[in-house]
């Protein structure tokens, strides 16, 4: 379950400070904020999400394929306001019982799955009826010119340089396709200033398993 991205991997480590810095942290802590109960989160990384869970939450179950971005949660995760167990694991086949979470996670994490569909799908399985899933993503664009633009860099090196980085999928397309019932969606751009780049739309809402 493995799969190694060093440069990535040193590189996000880095990038992910920087980003929490210019506003991002925000945007995460919006994320979970409300949620009670177990939460699987897919995708950890680092652990930038760690200090944001809320106390009602009783644990976090969080799924990193990457080594060294799991060997770094794993270190976040002793200062983490709640329980929280790092395990290696893929988005498209998580180690989890059906309808075992309450939520689901995925905080910049669907840009980059091989495949939205499964990990969706995945997400789906693992939650309880009811249960929420909750994502903060860069996605398509609503203009035509930065869509282009979206296209012309998922054609280019953007992708094997970003760790498998796509930024033109439309993910809120994927998340109703799997089955799920959006609830809430704020689209903004990130960062907010400055020229538009291929990854500057974004979404961050809560849809839920039916």
């Amino acid at each position: 379950m493995a799969v190694s991205h060093p440069l990535f991997a040193r590189v996000f480590a880095r990038a992910s400070v920087a980003m929490d810095r210019a506003g991002a942290a925000e945007h995460r802590h919006r994320l979970v904020a409300g949620l009670t109960g177990w939460v699987v989160e897919v995708g950890a990384g680092n652990g930038r999400m760690f200090p944001h869970y809320p106390p009602a939450v009783t644990g976090v179950l969080a799924v990193e394929p990457e080594p060294r971005l799991r060997a770094a949660g794993h270190a976040a995760a002793a200062d983490a306001p709640v329980p929280v167990t790092m395990v290696a694991g893929l988005a498209e086949a998580l180690p989890v019982a059906d309808a075992a979470a309450d939520a689901v996670v995925f905080s910049l994490v669907l840009c980059s799955v091989p495949d939205q569909a499964v990990a969706l799908r995945e997400a789906r399985r693992v939650l309880r009826p009811g249960g929420q899933l909750r994502f903060y993503e860069h996605v398509v664009a609503g203009t035509p010119g930065l869509r282009r633009a979206q296209r012309w860099a998922d054609a280019t090196i953007w992708p094997a340089v970003c760790g498998g980085c796509h930024t033109a999928r439309d993910t809120l397309g994927a998340i109703t396709a799997a089955g799920f019932t959006l609830a809430t969606v704020d689209r903004f751009r990130f960062p907010p200033t400055g020229l538009p780049m291929p990854a500057s739309p974004h979404v961050l809402g809560a849809a839920v398993r039916p």
